[in-house]
């Protein structure tokens, strides 16, 4: 029996895809958003999945709905909603998303999970948060052994991205064997590819009329070779991928999501003179760099927080912002994984998740240090 994980505020599934790449079964992904949730189920449709605010549940129901028992659950996992938390944003300490947090981690305790495993932005370290997380560790810390909140940034992981995220981690000594800071260390990458190696095969001349999902289905150039490739076109667990695109991608080599972005001829001509690395002093969008990585990619918002799209790098030798597709590329998500049909939902799923290339490796870590029978 396959050791089992609940993924927690899942989103289209950074933390699940990593996961059950690593050797784990997803028990139940829960996510209060219809739209992520609905790209997740997409992408894992073998699996069971609760379109639910965690913050209602008990551990009790959490294990109901996984079909567990008590001892039963390996893992909870999961990035709680970080806005409130952003040095970029209002850094509201209101925000009842805030409170996510904690319940994280009222849940591990009452569903007594062999490890946890949190992601957040470093803005929750902040002094101002100091007393909303120790509340939340408090929940876990008579039990579990809890390592100190660690960053990790995903270009040291394999992702062409420079994106630093906080992960709190901790696990039962009854029921893993000690797991150190050193060990994930241990599983960094040499190098990431720069933003234009990252990008190959891909098409760079997006035409104005593949401005739909239906009309951005494109064909690789070509398929290269080495462990970034293996990750970006292979390694599809059984019970992951929507069958459909799948199909495309394994007979046909299409790719989805390679959808246009119209801009006006005055926006092409202010793009056109940007400088690689240079930001448009209009739109406040970076133009990447080929030989560098990319930086953070955003989220958005949702519709009940006013439906704000994100800030879109634009493209390293194109006027135009990149395509949901390259935003993959980068983030590390595989070229068979389905998004959203709209630019919009695609990038807030994509900017909202954990690189798959990080949480596939610190998963090898954990699941190597799992006592056999626990």
């Amino acid at each position: 029996m396959t050791p089992r994980l609940i993924d927690l505020y899942s989103g289209i599934g950074g933390l699940s895809l990593g996961g059950v790449r690593a050797g784990f079964t997803l028990a139940l992904s829960v996510d209060n958003d219809p739209i992520l949730s609905q790209i997740h189920r997409l992408n894992f449709p073998k699996y069971v999945h609760l379109n639910a605010d965690v913050s209602a549940l008990t551990g009790a129901e959490l294990l109901s709905k996984a079909n567990l028992s008590e001892g039963d659950l390996f893992g909870i996992v999961g990035g709680s909603p970080c806005q409130g938390f952003s040095r970029i944003g209002k850094r509201d300490q209101a925000d009842n998303r805030n409170k996510l947090f904690v319940h994280f981690f009222r849940l591990v305790a009452e569903s007594k999970a062999a490890f946890f495993l949190a992601e957040n932005v470093q803005g929750i370290l902040d002094s101002q948060n100091t007393e909303l997380v120790s509340a939340a560790l408090g929940l876990v810390q008579s039990s579990y052994h809890v390592l100190k909140p660690f960053v990790i940034n995903a270009s040291d992981f394999g992702a062409s991205t420079n994106r630093k995220r906080v992960f709190f981690f901790g696990y039962l000594p009854e029921r893993c064997d000690e797991i150190l800071l050193d060990d994930f260390e241990r599983t960094k990458w040499k190098d990431a590819l720069p933003v234009e190696e990252a990008l190959r095969s891909l098409p760079r001349k997006l035409r104005d009329h593949w401005s739909t999902d239906e009309k951005a289905w494109r064909k690789l150039r070509s398929k290269r070779s080495g462990p970034f490739w293996s990750k970006i076109y292979a390694e599809i667990p059984d019970g992951v991928g929507d069958p459909i695109t799948l199909q495309k991608f394994l007979e046909r080599n299409e790719v989805s999501g390679c959808i246009a972005t119209q801009h006006t001829s005055a926006v092409r001509t202010r793009f056109a003179a940007l400088a690689e690395g240079e930001t448009d002093a209009i739109s406040r969008m970076s133009r990447l760099k080929r030989n560098g990585l990319c930086p953070t990619l955003r989220a958005g918002t949702s519709a009940d927080k006013g439906s704000f799209q994100s800030v879109r790098p634009i493209h390293f030798s194109e006027a135009r912002v990149i395509s949901p597709r390259e935003a993959a590329r980068l983030q590390g998500f595989p070229d068979w994984f389905r998004f959203h049909s709209t630019k919009w939902h695609s990038f807030r799923g994509i900017g909202n998740s954990v690189s798959p290339f990080v949480s596939e490796a610190l998963f090898r870590v954990i699941i190597s240090k799992l006592q056999s029978g626990s």
